[in-house]
């Protein structure tokens, strides 16, 4: 028999899936603290709440980051000014809560080159998996009040009045620093995402 093959959503997540941290008994694979002993840095946290095209929340999201270290270094092979001797490794996967919540703790990444050289400013590429949709989304997470932003070749592509949306907002807190970053999968204040 052949055909096509019917397609499938990238969600919903069962919990087990995600290996929350002491609920199974394997080890957690992954999860949102990725702040290491040796890790030097701003230390941050970037948290938000997923909302889907009617603005009600997504229960059952599934988030990747992948960021550069405080010195715009990632933790892979083909970075040769990666440290051998640090145990971060800028990437983060949690689920969304039965609020929609979602938190990552890590470190301010430094600026990296584009692939023509340029400085792109501070950010975060995130990987969004949800119910009902049939390709994973990314973004990036920018940080509100960077100067550096200004010149970023990504976010100039952007329109102005959608720039908005792919910058986390500082919060006013004690202790590390809190950056919010709420996530719209569609609707009037949809999430700037990319095609890779």
């Amino acid at each position: 028999m052949s055909g096509i093959t019917p397609s499938q959503t990238v969600g919903p997540y069962f919990k087990y899936g995600l290996t929350p941290n002491g609920e199974y008994e394997w080890n957690d694979a992954f999860d949102g603290n990725l702040v290491t002993p040796d890790t030097s840095g701003e230390r941050i946290r970037v948290e938000g709440t997923v909302y889907d095209g009617d603005g009600k929340i997504v229960p059952d999201c599934m988030l990747e980051i992948w960021q550069a270290d405080s010195q715009g270094r990632f933790s892979d092979p083909q970075d040769k000014r990666a440290l051998p001797n640090t145990s971060f490794r800028g990437f983060g996967r949690v689920g969304t809560s039965k609020d929609g919540t979602y938190a990552f703790d890590t470190i301010k990444p430094g600026q990296v080159a584009d692939p023509d050289g340029k400085p792109q400013a501070p950010h975060i590429l995130m990987a969004v998996f949800a119910r009902g949709m049939l390709l994973h989304l990314y973004t990036r997470i920018y940080f509100g009040g960077e100067a550096a932003n200004a010149a970023d070749p990504v976010l100039a592509l952007v329109p102005a009045d959608r720039r908005a949306t792919l910058i986390a907002q500082q919060a006013n807190c004690t202790g590390n620093a809190v950056y919010r970053f709420d996530i719209h999968l569609q609707g009037d204040n949809e999430t700037v995402f990319f095609e890779v």
